[in-house]
């Protein structure tokens, strides 16, 4: 017989599984709701656009009813995104932005001092985020020595949103293996979105939140560039939710969660273009744009916390010689800066398209994004694309 620790973990990442499994059958994005943006996908319309990167995810759903700190109800979870895939050491050139600093983002500090991010960018709970870099640690020692001197040291990039309202938050939930899974498990093609990975139990304006993701190709003097956004969305309030310039949220009132902006969301931006970090920093703060066309203010209790990175100049890191790198000049980035905006946009209401109504501790429901209702919604105000 197993022990009882040991069958929760089998039980939870076989929830995981099924979950995953059920989350890559084909379901309808806010696209196919006919909801308009402006600029041009990438074939999964996914941050997975851009070659080489790999999003994995653990979800963990059991219990229900009265919350019992220790065992439950469990909704969270842990994402994974691997700028170059899960076998690469290669680090990627990075830059990083705070909107509004009411939450984590760990391992930014080296990132701003080097430009690089060297391993995974990791998304979760607010109070699992030291178990999770933990364990990322842990995962990468395994995988091996970083460099031909073996010299191992690791500050990986872990970000966090609240999940208080729905999950047992204080319980601790997750645990390193469920990261080990998120990380082993990460792949390539569509992504999985809604009630999935560290945004199992995650609200955003008041409706079901959680993963989303989105993506803009467009082509330059230079070439045809990616970029891709995954976000983890947590924040907002109703009132304010708009939907292609649509106020959706005044027309949609019905079972509201806050009364504030108490919410969080972590933003990654990934790109295949040349860029330096100084550039890259640039292209993060482009994602308080994307957020304010959907209505955000950044509230005093949100933590908006982004980081981009590009997977172009590989070994740009090596720790000797000259390596030879590229980048696009600035006067060229603009149709980067609107990618970015027009994704993050977009990966925001995928999001939320994709979650499902949730019922977590003490029997709290949030509902998920009507569809019927945006539909009409964007039909009243003449926005709806078909």
């Amino acid at each position: 017989m197993p022990k009882r620790g040991n069958a929760a973990l089998i039980s939870a990442l076989l929830f995981s599984l099924c979950a995953t499994l059920l989350a890559a059958e084909p379901k309808p994005r806010a696209r196919d709701l006919g909801v308009p943006f402006d600029g041009k996908p990438g074939p999964l319309n996914a941050i997975t656009d851009v070659k080489g990167v790999e999003v994995g995810h653990t979800t963990l759903i059991s219990g229900e009813g009265a919350l019992k700190v220790g065992t439950g109800p469990v909704r969270t979870g842990v994402t994974a995104v691997l700028p170059r895939g899960k076998n690469s050491k290669d680090q990627v050139f990075a830059g990083w932005f705070t909107l509004n600093g009411n939450g984590e983002m760990t391992g930014t500090t080296w990132v701003e001092e080097s430009g690089f991010l060297d391993g995974p960018v990791m998304i979760t709970n607010t109070h699992s985020v030291g178990v999770v870099r933990d364990a990322v640690i842990a995962w990468r020692v395994k995988q091996g020595p970083p460099d031909e001197d073996s010299y191992w040291w690791s500050l990986p990039v872990v970000a966090e949103t609240w999940d208080g309202y729905l999950n047992d938050v204080n319980g601790f939930h997750v645990k390193p293996e469920h990261v080990f899974h998120a990380l082993d498990s990460a792949h390539s093609g569509p992504v999985e979105e809604g009630n999935v990975g560290g945004g199992t139990g995650m609200v955003c304006n008041e409706f079901k939140g959680g993963i989303g993701t989105a993506s803009r190709v467009l082509n330059t003097k230079q070439g045809r560039y990616t970029v891709g956004v995954l976000v983890q969305c947590n924040y907002g309030r109703r009132d304010q939710l708009r939907i292609a310039g649509v106020p959706v949220g005044r027309e949609i009132q019905e079972q509201r969660t806050r009364k504030d902006d108490v919410g969080s969301i972590i933003v990654v931006v990934a790109t295949d273009a040349p860029l330096i970090p100084t550039q890259l920093k640039r292209l993060a703060k482009r994602v308080s744009l994307g957020l304010g066309r959907n209505g955000s203010y950044s509230g005093d209790g949100s933590g908006d916390i982004f980081i981009a990175f590009s997977t172009a100049n590989p070994g740009a890191a090596v720790s000797q010689g000259l390596p030879h790198l590229t980048m696009l000049p600035n006067g060229q980035l603009d149709p980067l800066f609107l990618a970015t905006v027009q994704a993050t946009e977009e990966a925001i209401i995928n999001a939320m398209v994709a979650a499902e109504t949730m019922t977590g501790i003490n029997n709290r429901t949030v509902i998920a994004l009507p569809h019927d209702r945006l539909r009409e919604v964007l039909k009243k105000y003449n926005r709806l694309e078909k």
